[in-house]
């Protein structure tokens, strides 16, 4: 098989399924993992993928529109998003406030979070806000404003409700991020809406699976230097991983389960 053909069936297969691993393409070609690694590369060249630490993601177009309609409870919870989810939680100490994001991060965070002390947390979701009520080792404030079908929070009142906050610790999460342009999301409200939780935190903590990492959305958020942490996947794109840890964000990478 010459190479372009081979190319054009990785093409087909990353579409298809959004992502390949170089262990995919040695056992399907027969070829080393060096030359799997450099067919990744030339793809890359071509802009049709972005290379993470074991193979590919598929390049993803800006994104301009928020989800409309999340459903939390049907929503399908992948390994990657539960391992984060719990990195993330293992951050919250005694006595912290915390904004939790209102995103799926913050609905699968639920399951995770300490039932052994006592905090505080503020959530932009009604959805969010409404399994917190069970927990009662925590005061729960409920950011106010117009509601979106999704069920989140982020206009102008709620943006005015979290300028008046402090926090010691924020869960951000985004549509994408690059080492160049910063978090970036679907929306100009909602950049608006964490720009004032990210000013108003001590720490400041982005949690993204590796898919979105290399990608750049539509309204920019704020520069990567405005974290000190963020957590993500085994599938985290590599140059831009290392970019971004250049920049003195610490990174930290959920392992995969076995």
């Amino acid at each position: 098989m010459f190479m372009e053909e081979r190319h054009s069936e990785i093409i087909e297969m990353l579409q298809a399924n959004g992502k390949i691993t170089t262990a995919e393409i040695t056992k399907k070609y027969g070829i080393s993992d060096e030359s799997a690694r450099r067919d990744l590369r030339l793809l890359e060249r071509q802009g049709v993928c972005k290379r993470t630490h074991g193979g590919a993601i598929a390049a993803s177009q800006v994104s301009v529109r928020p989800p409309v309609n999340r459903n939390f409870e049907k929503m399908p919870v992948y390994d990657n998003y539960r391992e984060i989810s719990r990195i993330a939680a293992g951050m919250i100490h005694e006595n912290d406030t915390i904004y939790l994001t209102g995103g799926s991060f913050g609905y699968i965070m639920l399951s995770y979070l300490p039932r052994d002390i006592y905090y505080t947390v503020v959530v932009n979701s009604v959805d969010i806000g409404k399994e917190l009520r069970s927990f009662d080792n925590m005061d729960v404030y409920l950011v106010g404003g117009k509601m979106r079908q999704s069920g989140s929070v982020v206009d102008s009142f709620a943006n005015d409700f979290v300028s008046r906050l402090h926090f010691d610790l924020c869960f951000i999460t985004g549509a994408g991020l690059t080492a160049d342009f910063g978090l970036s999301n679907g929306t100009d409200e909602t950049a608006a809406f964490q720009r004032t939780v990210i000013r108003n935190s001590r720490k400041k903590c982005l949690l993204l699976p590796g898919a979105k990492i290399g990608v750049d959305s539509f309204v920019k958020v704020c520069d990567v230097v405005a974290f000190d942490c963020l957590v993500t996947d085994w599938d985290c794109v590599e140059d831009q991983i290392t970019a971004i840890g250049e920049k003195g964000v610490e990174i930290i990478v959920a392992e995969e389960p076995k």
